[in-house]
């Protein structure tokens, strides 16, 4: 590296030569430094990142972890990752050295989270509070378990809010086919919440749907995709998960529904999507039809709920359950044990008999 002064501006520019991962010799040039410290420190936090030294800044280190994960992750969760850590985190640390960052100043940063306000006045929740100390965190393991840090300064700390779900809430049969006929007026609403019901796919899986994954001669639809819009791009991912890849059963009147819908869209391509429309378009779409059929508001994930509480109800086992909605787990199926029928009656009452015949 070099440092040299360029007469003709008055300010200062850095040549920096390093050999990258693959042996190659590089070389890049900085300009516009208004002194030669400010060049200097400039090309020093750079031979700090290129030797993986933790005297870098967390800045800088937050760059090696970028260019080490961002095309590990789905992008809509990197997208969610990066809005935290330009926003709530970096603001905080990013001009300290990773190495030097103490667990009181971990406190100090969960105190200013604590007292912080969104955008409507109100304070984080739990929730968002436990996801921004988990970025914090995942930063730190990763320079920990890469790069030689001695210890991650957050878990002595221990974590700041908590990971609380939200209430699960479902409609039933009844409710949602009330719902359902306030939806016929808008055939492109109708069949799209037909799917979200009667299928039990999520809201991404459903605005990836083209014609080419349904096969209505064995009369399913294939789950091997997601929609997401990103930074005003269409965005199509893999699954959620891996066990998110599926194959559904569809019943008989879905499939003469879906292919009465598929009629309807001129031209289509095979892999086109067949539902052209926004969550927000959903989101809006459910406020009308809850008002109109004059049913509880749900989320649109809730249907994914309604659809397992209607399976549980029809007597299916947790097992098959999961294989249909594809949960990773079925400890997540689990999660609506307080939905499945109870056994305890019909356990008293076999070891009542058992116990009549051994008299």
């Amino acid at each position: 590296m070099a440092v040299y002064k360029e007469p003709k501006t008055n300010t200062w520019k850095v040549y920096y030569r390093y050999t990258d991962w693959k042996g190659n010799r590089k070389q890049t040039t900085k300009r516009g430094f208004a002194t030669k410290r400010e060049a200097l420190a400039w090309e020093r936090e750079q031979l700090n990142k290129v030797t993986a030294d933790l005297d870098m800044t967390f800045g800088s280190f937050v760059d090696t972890y970028t260019a080490d994960m961002k095309n590990r992750i789905k992008a809509n969760t990197w997208h969610t990752k990066e809005h935290i850590l330009k926003t709530k985190i970096l603001p905080y640390f990013e001009k300290r050295r990773i190495s030097e960052i103490q667990p009181r100043d971990i406190i100090a940063w969960q105190n200013e989270m604590l007292r912080a306000k969104d955008k409507n006045g109100k304070a984080y929740s739990s929730v968002y509070l436990k996801t921004i100390h988990n970025q914090l965190s995942a930063i730190f393991n990763h320079a920990v378990r890469f790069y030689g840090l001695k210890e991650n300064p957050t878990v002595k700390v221990g974590c700041m809010g908590k990971e609380k779900g939200r209430e699960m809430l479902f409609w039933t049969r009844e409710e949602y086919e009330k719902f359902s006929f306030a939806m016929m007026d808008k055939p492109v609403s109708f069949y799209a919440f037909e799917m979200l019901y009667w299928c039990g796919i999520r809201e991404g899986e459903l605005l990836a749907l083209t014609p080419e994954d349904f096969d209505f001669e064995r009369s399913t639809v294939t789950i091997s995709k997601s929609y997401q819009r990103i930074d005003g791009r269409d965005v199509i991912t893999d699954p959620k998960t891996p066990k998110s890849n599926r194959v559904i059963k569809m019943p008989q009147f879905l499939c003469d529904e879906m292919q009465e819908y598929l009629k309807q869209l001129y031209h289509v391509e095979k892999n086109s999507r067949i539902f052209e429309i926004t969550k927000s378009y959903l989101h809006h779409e459910m406020d009308r039809g809850a008002k109109e059929a004059k049913v509880k508001r749900i989320r649109i994930h809730d249907l994914r709920h309604s659809h397992i509480s209607l399976l549980i109800e029809m007597g299916y086992s947790a097992v098959a359950i999961a294989d249909r909605v594809g949960h990773e787990s079925i400890s997540i199926t689990y999660n609506y044990a307080h939905l499945f029928p109870s056994t305890q009656i019909d356990m008293a009452d076999r070891l009542n008999d058992f116990r009549k015949v051994g008299i």
